[in-house]
């Protein structure tokens, strides 16, 4: 029999840091996708305003449009994408390596180099800067740091049956009061320089072989301690989940199934202790909406 040690999913690769371009600048994004036409040319749109400079898609077998929505939402030279139609990987053991850490590595080897900053979300995941006019401009003060962790500020339905007219972010504004006391769900996006980056997760990578990082604010802490009181932060930029969107679109998130190999009745139970988390107490947050509008006031 195989231990069960060695069945366990593979969710981290080591791997060599590229070395930085001389001429390497600004923040790209790494996504992977699939079947996300609805909401996609929006979270783009709202990136590329944000002063997001390259996008790296990895497209997992879309089948709706999404990557049509993508071109026709950015222009030729800002997006870049990988086809990445696999599901499941698989060791000769039966583990299953995690299809989005192998993205994110590809991602770091190939076009890190370029790149200042990498983040790393999902697109019901919008990095948004709380004061200034750009992430960029939000990220000075970060200069000397590798690795920036962001707190999900977590969004639930808001009363929405299915999907509202007005878009994601003028029509989510119900929030987690403190989505550091929920009991389920709290989770952690990454911005990170990728010439130091020496193992690549989902929610953490380690720089220079350590597994440490900074808040928005500069403060440092271990990965395994960001969950401890007076780490969480959005001074500078907020990391807005749309964990749900509508109900509707809830109900097909659950439908689709998890992402990693567990069973249905397990996964259902594990959302909805995240959305009956998250609805519990809510307050109204227009850190997004303020962005945009401050986009277009007159600068002083």
């Amino acid at each position: 029999m195989i231990p069960s040690f060695f069945l366990r999913p593979i969710t981290r690769f080591a791997i060599a840091p590229p070395p930085a371009s001389a001429t390497r600048a600004g923040v790209a994004i790494v996504l992977i996708v699939r079947n996300e036409a609805r909401h996609i040319a929006e979270w783009a749109r709202f990136h590329q305003m944000a002063g997001v400079m390259q996008f790296f898609v990895y497209d997992n077998g879309s089948t709706d449009g999404t990557i049509e929505a993508l071109r026709a939402a950015l222009p030729e030279t800002a997006l870049t994408v990988i086809p990445w139609a696999q599901r499941r990987f698989r060791t000769t053991l039966g583990r299953e390596i995690h299809n989005q850490v192998l993205a994110y590595a590809h991602a770091l080897m190939n076009f890190g180099p370029a790149c200042r900053w990498m983040a790393f979300i999902d697109v019901d995941e919008f990095l948004v800067p709380v004061s200034a006019r750009s992430i960029p401009e939000a990220m000075q003060g970060l200069e000397g740091t590798a690795h920036v962790s962001l707190p999900w500020q977590m969004f639930g339905r808001g009363g929405h049956a299915g999907p509202p007219e007005g878009g994601v972010v003028a029509s989510y504004t119900a929030r987690a009061r403190d989505s550091f006391e929920l009991s389920h769900g709290l989770n952690f996006k990454c911005l990170v320089d990728p010439s130091r980056v020496t193992e690549v997760g989902v929610h953490g990578f380690a720089i220079d072989g350590r597994e440490e990082g900074v808040n928005d604010a500069g403060q440092v802490a271990a990965h395994k301690d960001r969950v401890k009181p007076g780490f969480a932060s959005r001074e500078r930029l907020q990391l807005n989940h749309y964990y749900t969107r509508s109900d509707a679109e809830l109900q097909a998130k659950i439908g689709r199934g998890s992402n990693k190999d567990v069973q249905a009745d397990k996964h259902i139970r594990r959302v909805m202790r995240i959305v009956q988390a998250i609805e519990a107490d809510t307050v109204e947050d227009r850190t997004a909406i303020d962005f945009v509008a401050r986009l277009h006031s007159p600068q002083p």
